[in-house]
């Protein structure tokens, strides 16, 4: 059984214009790392140029889907009948992505069925990440 999902989904980015530009994103759960999702955006479609990947809890994005979650760098909310919000807080300034909501879900339940909410911590390991913790700080 594979410990990664992966899921491509569109977005659409809301700019200062009218307009919203759609992207690819791809949405990506990882059993090592249980509590968080990763969403990655394309080169094209950042400042850098250059693919950005940015790191949030599973949480966040399940309770963001049906009510506005989250008061730090990364918030959820629900938009309309079948779009959700997600918007990035950087020192650059705010990126602000438009999601189907039925794609949010169907991820959700890919990741829900690899790792079961409340399940998480049996898939830490532990004296892995201590062990890294302590060579990083000698």
């Amino acid at each position: 059984m594979s410990t990664v999902i992966e899921q491509a989904a569109q977005a659409r980015m809301v700019a200062s214009a009218p307009r919203m530009e759609t992207i690819p994103v791809t949405l990506r759960y990882d059993r090592v790392d249980p509590f968080a999702v990763r969403m990655a955006f394309p080169p094209p479609a950042t400042l850098e140029g250059a693919e950005v990947s940015w790191v949030f809890s599973r949480e966040l994005l399940m309770s963001g889907v049906d009510a506005p979650a989250g008061v730090g760098d990364v918030r959820v909310r629900p938009y309309g009948y079948d779009r959700t919000v997600i918007e990035f807080h950087a020192p650059q300034g705010v990126a602000i992505v438009h999601i189907r909501t039925g794609e949010l879900r169907r991820f959700l339940r890919r990741a829900q069925s690899l790792v079961p909410v409340g399940r998480e911590h049996l898939h830490l390991d532990l004296d892995h990440d201590l062990a890294e913790l302590m060579r990083d700080a000698a």
